[in-house]
């Protein structure tokens, strides 16, 4: 009987946190363990729930304190169901000044929620379908036009749509 009050309070205790979201549309993460290849192209499939509404989207990562720089660069790759393609390289800031890392968690493991699109004006999903995401590093060292193979300290690699708040 005290075992089933313990996984009666432990899904209790999931579903308030997973239920506490209510502006995740879509938010799901692949693992690089630990070291980020160049030519792995991290992809994400996701059907919107309509074609009206306007959504936040954003590039979620992990890292450890093994990442060696303050910054981040990517190129995110959105595919419409028509066909129709957009490319970005994205340059984020992953790091203060003092080497302490930018995002959140209190372990050794930062999480950082990366504007994709959004912020300047909202991203409405205007094709039925489904949408392809492809995350791409393009990291290089200052002055090196090759670049790097194998990108330490990324752990994750994630994907999120969040409802806009100015729907």
């Amino acid at each position: 009987m005290q075992k089933n009050k313990y996984w009666i309070l432990c899904v209790l205790l999931v579903l308030s946190i997973v239920s506490c979201d209510s502006n995740r549309v879509f938010d799901e993460y692949k693992s690089v363990s630990g070291q980020w290849d160049k030519d792995n192209i991290v992809t994400f499939k996701v059907v919107p729930p309509d074609t009206t509404n306007a959504y936040n989207l954003y590039v979620n990562l992990r890292n450890t304190e093994d990442y060696k720089f303050s910054n981040l660069r990517l190129i995110v790759e959105l595919n419409y169901p028509n066909g129709k393609t957009q490319k970005d390289t994205l340059e984020y800031k992953m790091a203060n000044p003092d080497g302490t890392f930018l995002g959140t968690g209190f372990t050794d493991i930062k999480e950082s929620k990366l504007w994709y699109k959004g912020y300047n004006e909202p991203f409405v999903f205007d094709e039925d379908g489904e949408y392809t995401i492809n995350v791409q590093h393009a990291m290089r060292e200052n002055g090196s036009i090759n670049g790097i193979d194998k990108l330490e300290g990324i752990t994750d690699v994630g994907f999120r749509i969040e409802h806009s708040q100015t729907n």
